[in-house]
């Protein structure tokens, strides 16, 4: 499971960058935020991974 927490702060840490190319206008508003969305909705199936480990085979032997 800890493959999916380094993907949970990996996911949290691609949010920074995308501020980050906003503000230094690599990236446009309305592609920061569509990609800021997705990134949350990423966020969200990890951290349901991660709250229900068994779902998903982990802890099963």
């Amino acid at each position: 499971m800890s493959k999916v927490t380094d993907s949970d702060a990996e996911n949290a840490e691609t949010q920074g960058w995308l501020e980050f190319a906003y503000a230094c206008k690599y990236i446009d508003l309305d592609t920061k935020d569509k990609l800021i969305k997705k990134s949350q909705e990423v966020g969200k199936l990890l951290n349901f991974m991660i709250n229900n480990p068994g779902r998903f085979g982990a802890g099963t032997e």
